[in-house]
């Protein structure tokens, strides 16, 4: 699991958590299976780049009522992070840094966005940063995981996938494995938290 060779954590690098909310982890409306259980080591991801003085970036949905990825509208989704509710909240257990960079995505009804790159400001401000290599984790796998990591490796970055800190929703048994796969084939690279070093 993960690529085997250790990386060393340096200036230019940046970690973004994708979508831990409420509605994605379990007991919400579009739970991911286990989601919760990669909290602490997403926790111990930020201690670490927040030591360090490396930025740190949320990703969330943060939609309308009435937003085109929902069922009533005709999207293929039960109604989830709507914003300003409970379910668009992150998840209690969550230990973000005081200066963690939140991106609100999908927030007008008539479009979707399943990566924090589609209509926001999120390059600007790795830019802004001098991000050059990103880590990325949570969820989903096969969704707004695999699709931050498409976005990003269209522009110039490196980028690393946090493999132990993701989830799938797996709606098929292997889109989880599939969507690592894809991110592989694209260029990304696989890493886990024992590989990492300052």
């Amino acid at each position: 699991m993960g690529d085997t060779e250790n990386i060393t954590l340096q200036q230019g690098d940046a970690l973004i958590v994708v979508d831990m909310q409420n509605d994605f982890l379990p007991g919400g409306s579009l739970a991911v299976p286990g989601g919760e259980t990669i909290i602490p080591l997403l926790n111990q991801y930020m201690a670490w780049f927040a030591a360090l003085h490396l930025p740190i970036f949320a990703t969330r949905d943060w939609h309308p009522a009435n937003h085109c990825s929902f069922l009533q509208q005709g999207g293929p989704w039960p109604p989830h992070c709507v914003a300003n509710s409970s379910g668009a909240d992150f998840h209690p257990a969550l230990a973000w840094p005081a200066n963690t960079h939140i991106i609100s995505k999908a927030t007008t009804a008539e479009k979707d966005a399943y990566s924090g790159f589609e209509d926001a400001d999120l390059d600007a401000m790795l830019w802004s940063q001098g991000a050059q290599r990103l880590f990325i984790g949570g969820v989903a796998t096969e969704y707004c995981v695999l699709n931050a990591v498409k976005d990003v490796l269209h522009k110039a970055y490196q980028v690393f996938v946090l493999e132990d800190a993701i989830r799938a929703i797996n709606l098929k048994q292997d889109d989880g494995l599939q969507a690592t796969q894809t991110m592989t084939e694209l260029g990304a690279h696989l890493t886990i938290y024992r590989t990492l070093q300052t």
